[in-house]
């Protein structure tokens, strides 16, 4: 009784102050979603800092709110801002809908677009904590924010997830090219480039994203030649009145402006990224080469300009049209310098220079996009991507060549021109067929055509005797000119119906059940033909002019017999084609056994053929290898919602690794230091694969989520170091079995709002994976199942690209002024630790990628509603990048250089 009445005050002062005060609550609704909710909305009480954020449900609440007329102001971005004026009665709640339509309003520093529910930070975690599968997505408000330009750095900054410097291949956890695969929109894409799987990232601009998924726990709904992830892009769907907006700025590298008046590009390619020259006529007759081997001076200053627009057409009652299109154009300088050789197992020098690089990099991509709706349940989507990108190198390696120039004085110059051009159409349609069934299909043609279409290569030494350099000549390929090319189609189809099953007594469906096919026919068709230049005896002492070797190699003096040119099999190139075709199925059941228990478990049947066919110098009768394989890849995924914001995952299945048409094909790839050659006994790897998730959301914008993972992969392919002369790398199928574990934290956390809204606040992000990676290393299996008789140095090792730790951390803070202005700073960092390039073999040591750190600003600022700046330096730490040979008496450093920092200055202007 005493409790009671001490109670009593307490009890009576809520219920006058319940009765004193008031409260509103509503909810936003989407137009442009078919009246659906419109969740992460912004509601404001205008002239306060009282502000609320929509849930999953489009629900705002306020409460304890005092009498008195109120002006509440609800925004989305993309959307129109509307205001509400309410007058408020003590002791009563007022209901307010508001419905949101699009605006010509832009998603800051990216895109205008009213489509933005699915590329918030915050709705991309929504759904990553309500979907059963378990996945990451990163979107374009986050790209912004961090500044990202291309998909493979925003790949680059997921949990689990690196990039290999100076180069395109992404390793996700720890898991190299082969052991991944890439999709826009569901649809699969091939790789512009002969020695990898999958398409180079770098490629695809962030303007053409909406969001990027990347799974790392397959489903079976994802192709089963899967081990470490999938990564997909879903391009921009614009949904607006219209837009129209230009962006210009420039590039500048640290190292590139220190050789700023002596910058070295070959001659032959233009500064857009696009030619049309390649073999010349009758080039075993005389010296037709149609570019000059004395270098050309450039001014090292990148540039890039784009252009978006985009607009939506009502058509009838229900019919709407959304278009998008955008252009854009970027380029840049980059030079390094540093350490470039190969050793013996017993470090003697094979060649050590000091390498000296030149390089200019152009990408160019156009998209347009036809989103059509017919209704609320029907739609088609045509999407149509061009990419062109090329990469112009001049290299200068300068001292020990085995052989040739064993007193520290060989010259080497190499200058390669690349360039891929891909094509990508894709039809896509979505039916919901009634309450409970919704049909799903998409059909894409990809056409990559990637052209190298002069190469050149000179082999000097410095004479005493002559007093300059002469042309030396161990081999007839010391001096030559190659080309090559490789175009590859693929069709793909994906078919998918899913059925909705009986409701709960709440009036929710229990599960899905769906059932769908899968198709790719792939056909790749390469060539490849290196002219070179035999010297004759008498011309070899001869001093040449390393920047005018024209003045030498000339028609004049092909004449004269003082050279000659000579080919593999004469004018016939060396060849190899591929065609695989997978024809899959698929089936799975998701299904909802309680509140808190989710369950999705599937099962995918693919039938996969590949042959590879070839006629290379390795090879001049030519031949041809095909296997077939039948594959069955049962998963099961599970869900545990602890609480509210808490759950709990399980993630099982099986799946395979295929070997790549470059790695099957008997052709060897050339570099100054290194040589690559294809294994046509190269097989599938197996994968079974194991996940256990925890995550926690506290907030709808933070994230706290630790993963632990395992996979257990029979037959691994490595790439090893043969036992050759020329250290040529293979790839091999190297033991037994292997096994990666490790563990996974991602943090995201709202530091501080400074005035109570999101409008002045700072953010943080972090996230790390520490894995090992073991395997057995069998020489007999390799000799037995190859033709190479060798010997692996050890019995065990790390699978290679894998690093044991990785880390990308960010701290971003954002700043709203009167009017649209806006200030947005970012410093982000990644770190990835030593990974294994590539096995040794006898007594050799393994080679070794050393870890560092990088650390990049990232500075935007939005004048006003229409012009906006954008500030970055990338590469700040300017870290070496290091490669070494571990042998059993010393470690030692085959590469090493630094690239630089890179200064970037963009406007961004919309009307």
């Amino acid at each position: 009784m005493k409790k009671i009445l001490i109670a009593l005050p307490f009890i009576f002062t809520s219920i006058l102050n319940a009765q004193s005060t008031a409260s509103i609550a509503g909810k936003l609704i989407d137009k442009e979603y078919n009246n659906e909710p419109l969740a992460f909305g912004n509601v404001l009480i205008k002239g306060t800092t009282i502000g609320t954020t929509t849930d999953m449900d489009g629900t705002y609440v306020f409460e304890n709110l005092n009498e008195g007329r109120y002006t509440l102001v609800y925004s989305f971005v993309g959307y129109e801002t509307k205001e509400m004026e309410v007058a408020l009665i003590a002791g009563k709640a007022v209901s307010i809908d508001v419905d949101m339509v699009a605006s010509a309003a832009s998603l800051d520093e990216v895109l205008i677009t009213a489509s933005t529910r699915k590329i918030s930070e915050k709705a991309l975690l929504m759904d990553q904590k309500k979907a059963i599968e378990i996945k990451q997505s990163i979107g374009i408000e986050e790209l912004s924010r961090k500044g990202v330009g291309d998909v493979a750095t925003a790949v680059a900054k997921t949990t689990g997830v690196s990039k290999q410097e100076d180069s395109n291949s992404i390793y996700i956890r720890g898991l190299g090219d082969r052991y991944n695969s890439t999709s826009i929109n569901g649809l699969p894409v091939t790789s512009n480039d002969p020695e990898k799987k999958n398409i180079d990232l770098d490629l695809f601009s962030t303007d053409i994203v909406e969001y990027i998924a990347i799974d790392k726990v397959y489903n079976p709904k994802i192709s089963g030649d899967f081990a470490g992830g999938n990564v997909d892009i879903t391009s921009i769907d614009y949904k607006g009145k219209g837009m129209l907006e230009f962006s210009l700025g420039s590039t500048i590298g640290t190292n590139a402006m220190h050789k700023f008046n002596d910058f070295q590009l070959q001659d032959g390619p233009n500064r857009s990224g696009f030619s049309s020259y390649g073999v010349p006529n009758d080039p075993l007759g005389g010296y037709h080469f149609e570019n000059s081997l004395a270098p050309v001076k450039e001014k090292p200053l990148g540039s890039n300009f784009g252009l978006k627009a985009g607009k939506s057409f009502d058509i009838g009652n229900e019919g709407k049209l959304n278009l998008f299109a955008t252009a854009s154009f970027d380029n840049d300088f980059e030079y390094r310098e540093g350490i470039n050789q190969s050793v013996s197992a017993q470090g003697a020098k094979l060649k050590s220079f000091q390498q000296e690089r030149f390089s200019y990099n152009t990408t160019t991509t156009g998209m347009f996009n036809a989103n059509y709706r017919l209704n609320p349940n029907h739609n088609i989507a045509y999407n149509f991507l061009m990419v062109n990108s090329s990469n112009q190198i001049r290299d200068s390696y300068q001292g020990f060549i085995r052989d040739i120039a064993e007193d520290d004085n060989g010259l080497i110059q190499r200058s390669t021109y690349i360039q891929n051009t891909l094509l990508i159409h894709q039809l896509l349609g979505t039916h919901k067929l009634s309450d409970k069934f919704d049909l799903d299909w998409a059909a894409s043609y990809n056409k990559v055509e990637g052209d190298m279409p002069d190469r050149s290569q000179n082999t000097m030494k410095f004479s005493d005797d002559a007093n300059g350099y002469i042309f030396a000549q161990n081999t007839i390929t010391d001096n030559h000119r190659y080309y090559q090319n490789l175009v590859e189609d693929e069709l793909a189809a994906n078919l998918s119906v899913s059925y909705l099953l009986n409701e709960d007594r709440d009036g929710n469906s229990k599960g899905k059940l769906s059932f769908g096919y899968n198709g790719r026919l792939k056909k790749r068709d390469f060539k490849a033909i290196q002219f070179n230049f035999r010297i004759s005896g008498s011309q070899l002492n001869s001093p040449i002019d390393p920047d005018n070797l024209d003045l030498f190699l000339n028609q004049q003096n092909f004449d004269q017999g003082l050279f000659d040119n000579e080919s593999f099999a004469g004018l016939t190139p060396q060849t190899y084609d591929g065609e695989q075709t997978i024809h899959a199925g698929f089936a799975s059941l998701e299904y909802k056994f309680s509140d808190k228990l989710t369950a999705m478990g599937g099962l995918r049947y693919e039938k996969v053929e590949q042959t590879v066919s070839w006629r290379t110098q390795l090879d001049a009768s030519g031949k041809s290898n095909t296997f077939n394989r039948n594959e069955f890849l049962p998963s099961v995924i599970l869900k545990y919602e602890l609480n509210d914001q808490q759950n709990l995952r399980l993630g099982a299945s099986k799946t395979y690794t295929l070997p790549q048409f470059k790695e099957r094909a008997l052709f060897i790839y050339e570099d100054v230091t290194e040589v690559k050659v294809g294994n046509p006994d190269l097989y599938p790897s197996q994968n079974y694969n194991l996940d256990l998730k925890w995550e926690m959301f506290p907030k709808s914008s933070e994230l706290l989520s630790v993963t632990a993972f395992g996979k257990y992969i029979l037959d691994p392919i490595n790439e090893i170091t043969l036992a050759s002369s020329t250290n040529d790398i293979s790839f091999i199928n190297t033991g037994d079995n292997g096994y990666v574990y490790g563990a996974e934290i991602e943090l995201r956390k709202e530091v501080f709002n400074f005035d109570g809204v999101h409008s002045n606040s700072l953010s943080a992000g972090l996230n790390a994976t520490y894995m090992q990676t073991h395997q057995d290393l069998d020489s007999e299996k390799v000799r037995e199942e190859t033709n190479y008789n060798t010997n692996l140095t050890h019995d065990t090792s790390s699978f290679t690209g894998a690093s044991d730790f990785l880390l990308n951390a960010d701290v971003s803070y954002l700043k709203d002024f009167n009017g649209d202005a806006n200030l947005m700073a970012t410093l982000a960092y990644s770190y990835t630790s030593d990974r294994l390039y590539a096995l040794g073999v006898e007594t050799k040591g393994n080679l070794v990628d050393k870890g560092f750190g990088s650390l990049d600003f990232i500075l935007k600022s939005k004048i006003n509603k229409n012009l906006a700046v954008d500030f970055s330096i990338k590469n700040l730490l300017n870290p070496a990048v290091e490669r070494v040979q571990e042998n059993t008496s010393e470690t030692i450093t085959v590469l090493s250089y630094k690239r630089g920092a890179f200064f970037k200055l963009g406007l961004r202007y919309k009307l």
